[in-house]
């Protein structure tokens, strides 16, 4: 049947009344979406920044509609370190930070800037998943407003030399140049574990190891690759001496201002992408060892036991100990 010129303009009423509601429930469902923005120093190749596309994927999926996630690479929208403040001033929703960064505010926490405490990845894992690491967290939420939502792995640093002396325990050490980071604690670090710490830019360390400035340094295998050190280097010992972590974390502003359902979905969106960095990063690193092997280096582990007690013992009587809650190295230890 035809329609009559009145009907046809009551369709077309009818047509833009429904699109217009279309429009605003999803104007409407837009503005309801909790905007989080994500500041990273990593690059885009880098498994952390990978990490937080995983970590956005994963909310779309599990609650489509309700995120709306920036994520800024490069230090583009803060400079790495500023991080934490930036969270606190209520000027960034989610970052992710170093025990280092924390135990500038809480000194407690530099018991995880310590050497040989975390034995790997998976005791990594453990520990903070455990009422030890469930105590440390609610710090970080009491003193900075700060929620951590979970752990990943940031790699494990090895020794790498520039000459071939095998090296079996920390005696083996003595006299050697051992470029660290150019503060106090990573010095410490280096002296501890017996060798003769040497400040240097991390600029200037290719060339330091192809002079004879400094004999050695430390860092993960990816790191080694990466500013290709090991042209100039010999070996890799793999000391194990520090496992290294890395938080997402979220404004504890913004974190309280959601629903308990959205809190459960983030942090479970976290353990996602934290299980993928952990993932890849361990599975990266295994590889590089046959890499560096088949670039004529030397690869082996030493006698890590000695080296775990020697640096242990410094740290338990350093100046760094008096802020460590009693008995949290035996603690942290006893994490099988």
């Amino acid at each position: 049947m035809t329609k009559t010129p009145m009907a046809r303009s009551l369709v077309r009423i009818a047509s833009a009344a429904i699109c217009t509601l279309a429009l605003g429930a999803t104007s409407a469902i837009a503005a309801d979406a909790v905007k989080l923005r994500i500041s990273t120093p990593a690059v885009e190749s880098d498994w952390h920044a990978k990490m937080l596309t995983v970590f956005k994927d994963e909310l779309a999926k599990t609650a489509p509609g309700e995120f709306d996630i920036e994520i800024h690479l490069n230090a583009s929208l803060f400079k790495q370190g500023t991080e934490p403040a930036a969270m606190q001033r209520g000027n960034l929703d989610m970052a992710m930070i170093s025990a280092q960064d924390i135990a500038k505010q809480i000194p407690q926490w530099s018991v995880f800037t310590a050497g040989y405490l975390i034995r790997d990845p998976e005791h990594q894992k453990k520990v903070f998943n455990s009422d030890i690491g469930q105590k440390f967290y609610q710090m970080v939420a009491d003193d900075m407003n700060i929620e951590i939502l979970d752990v990943g792995y940031l790699g494990t640093r090895e020794l790498n030399l520039a000459n071939d002396k095998k090296i079996t325990t920390p005696a083996d050490l003595d006299g050697v140049k051992l470029r660290m980071p150019g503060s106090d604690a990573w010095l410490f670090l280096g002296n501890a574990l017996g060798a003769d710490a040497t400040p240097l830019a991390f600029g200037e360390v290719y060339t330091g190891l192809q002079t004879g400035t400094i004999d050695g340094q430390d860092n993960p295998l990816p790191t080694v690759k990466a500013v290709k050190f090991y042209e100039v280097t010999k070996q890799i010992v793999l000391t194990d001496h520090l496992v290294d972590a890395i938080f997402l974390s979220m404004a504890k502003s913004t974190y309280d201002d959601l629903t308990a359902d959205q809190q459960k979905k983030v942090k479970e969106a976290a353990a996602v992408a934290t299980a993928y960095n952990n993932k890849m990063r361990i599975e990266d690193e295994k590889s590089l060892i046959d890499f560096f092997k088949n670039e004529g280096l030397t690869v082996y582990a030493p006698d890590v036991a000695a080296f775990r007690t020697k640096v242990q013992n410094a740290y338990l009587e350093s100046e760094f100990a008096k802020d460590w809650p009693e008995g949290i190295v035996e603690q942290i230890n006893a994490v099988k």
